[in-house]
C-alpha cells in the first residue's frame, strides 16, 4: 500500500479491525476476531484500482452477514456489492479498500 497509515486507519475505522502492531515499521497487523491482515508499505506497487484488477483477495465466512453489513455501512466502509442471497447458498456482500483491494464476506444459508 502506498500510504500505510491511511490504509491501516481504514481497516481500523471503517472495517473495525484492531491494529496489533501500531508502531510497526513498514508493516501493520490488523486483526478482527480470527481474521488477520498484514498491511505493508509498498510505495511502488501497482494498485488494483490502477490496473483494473477486480478479483477479490479474500473471502471471509461469518455467522451473521446482516449484522456485519449494517455495522460496516454505519462505519463508512466501501460496499461494492450489496448484501444478497446467492444461488450457491451464501448471503454475501463485497467490501473494498481505498486502494482497490476487495474482500467478499459471506454467510452460509444452509
Amino acid at each position: 500500500m502506498p500510504n500505510l497509515e491511511a490504509s491501516a486507519a481504514y481497516f481500523r475505522d471503517a472495517l473495525g479491525f484492531r491494529l496489533d502492531w501500531p508502531d510497526g515499521i513498514g508493516w501493520k497487523l490488523a486483526t478482527r476476531g480470527a481474521v488477520c491482515v498484514m498491511i505493508g508499505h509498498c510505495p511502488d506497487v501497482m494498485l488494483p484500482s490502477v490496473i483494473g484488477d477486480r478479483n477479490y483477495s479474500g473471502y471471509l465466512h461469518v455467522t451473521n452477514a446482516d449484522a456485519l453489513h449494517e455495522e460496516l455501512v454505519a462505519r463508512g466502509a466501501i460496499i461494492l456489492q450489496p448484501l444478497t442471497d446467492k444461488p450457491h447458498g451464501m448471503r454475501e456482500f463485497l467490501v473494498g479498500t481505498p486502494d482497490g483491494h476487495q474482500m467478499m464476506i459471506g454467510q452460509d444459508l444452509s
